[in-house]
C-alpha cells in the first residue's frame, strides 16, 4: 500500500507508548510577494496519529490520481510545516500538561520531492522534543 510522501510519528516517553489520536496539520509556506509583507503558512492537509502513533495518510500517495486532482505534489525547494497539537491527547489520557496548549512545529524544506519525509515527535507532559 502506498502512503503519503510526508508521514510522522509521535511517541509518549512518559508512558513508553505511541501517542494515538494526536491531531496533525501539514501547512505550506507562501512567501510574501512584496518586501516587508508577511510570509504565511496555509493549511494543506490534516490527520491523526493511529494506534502506533503514526500518521501515514496526510497526503495522497506520490504519483496517484488523487495527488493530481488535489494538487498536493511536493515541490523541490518548498517549505512545509508539520504542526502537532498535543493538548487534546493529554486531556483524553487524563493528564495535565505543563503547556495547556502546544503547537510543536517542525519545518521541512523539500529538496527531493521523491524522497519521503518522516518527522518524529517525542512528548512528555512537561516537555516536547
Amino acid at each position: 500500500m502506498s502512503k503519503s510522501p510526508i508521514t510522522c510519528h509521535v511517541l509518549d516517553s512518559s508512558t513508553g507508548k505511541p501517542a494515538s489520536g494526536v491531531f496533525i496539520r501539514l501547512q505550506i509556506l507562501e512567501l510574501s510577494k512584496n518586501d516587508g509583507g508577511p510570509d504565511i503558512f496555509h493549511p494543506l492537509a490534516k490527520g491523526f496519529t493511529n494506534a502506533d502513533g503514526r500518521c501515514l495518510n496526510l497526503l495522497p500517495p506520490a504519483g496517484s490520481d488523487e495527488e493530481v486532482k488535489e494538487q498536493t505534489a511536493l515541490k523541490a525547494g518548498q517549505t512545509y510545516k508539520v504542526v502537532f497539537k498535543t493538548k487534546d491527547y493529554f486531556d483524553k489520557t487524563g493528564r495535565a500538561s505543563f503547556y495547556p496548549w502546544v503547537e510543536v512545529c517542525q519545518i521541512l524544506v523539500v529538496s527531493c520531492p521523491g524522497r519521503p519525509a518522516h518527522p518524529l515527535l517525542d512528548i512528555i507532559y512537561y516537555q516536547q522534543t
